[in-house]
């Protein structure tokens, strides 16, 4: 998530200035917000990182590991940030909503966002090898991203047990998302016999595939990285 963040929306943040990024609920210990500082001042050397989280003895562990750019604060979906962040970042944060209070939880988030900021809003296994995203802006939701460490893959569906929580209970026939992920891992196994080359090439053959079908919105440099991104409004969820 994080090296895809840096990719795809750097240039926003760059251009933000001093701007600020937020990791909200970054649990029990501080290394996903250290590590989001570390990634993102690759492409944006003065943005700032603050770690938001709900439970007040988590904040006060993590306030030993503070430096310039990193500040750790207690908060949730209010955001207790100034100025308004360009990046909020949530992963893992609502697997125990219920579904339908994820909009108004994205709606939330997206209201304490600066001025074309991005929330991204997803789940991950425990160890991130596997991840699905969903980017939202002001208006709502924009894409979905699938992204898996290859090696560690079977097929791409095994990627639905981390959908967010939006989309992890439409994963059932007559839902656009288990279409895509049928489809999805027809096109893994019409491309075995790329997997001589890798399993790099093989995800590459798939989604270059999918493109048929799907409006994909990203290009071979993300594939590579074992990514895919499809636009919201193809996996929304029906009704």
């Amino acid at each position: 998530m994080d090296r895809w963040i840096a990719a795809v929306h750097g240039d926003a943040l760059r251009h933000g200035g001093a701007s600020v990024a937020v990791d909200l609920g970054y649990g029990a210990a501080p290394w996903t917000a250290v590590e989001l500082l570390a990634r993102l001042r690759t492409v944006a050397p003065r943005v700032r990182v603050v770690g938001v989280e709900i439970e007040p003895a988590r904040v006060a562990a993590a306030k030993p590991y503070e430096r310039e750019g990193l500040e750790f604060r207690h908060g949730g979906f209010e955001v207790p940030v100034q100025p308004r962040p360009m990046l909020i970042r949530a992963a893992n944060v609502l697997r125990q909503y219920e579904e339908g209070e994820v909009a108004v939880v994205w709606a939330r988030l997206c209201a304490r966002l600066a001025p074309g900021g991005l929330l991204v809003e997803g789940t991950c296994d425990e160890i991130g090898r596997r991840h699905v995203w969903v980017a939202l802006g002001a208006e709502g939701p924009r894409t979905v991203t699938f992204a898996t460490r290859l090696g560690s893959l079977e097929r791409p569906s095994d990627l639905a047990e981390r959908l967010p929580k939006a989309l992890i209970h439409r994963n059932v026939p007559g839902e656009p998302v288990h279409a895509f992920l049928s489809d999805f891992d027809r096109a893994w196994a019409a491309a075995a016999p790329y997997a001589s080359y890798g399993a790099r090439q093989r995800w590459i053959r798939a989604v270059r595939d999918l493109t048929a079908d799907w409006p994909v919105t990203d290009g071979p440099v993300r594939w590579r990285q074992g990514e895919v991104t499809v636009t919201w409004g193809a996996l929304a969820p029906r009704g």
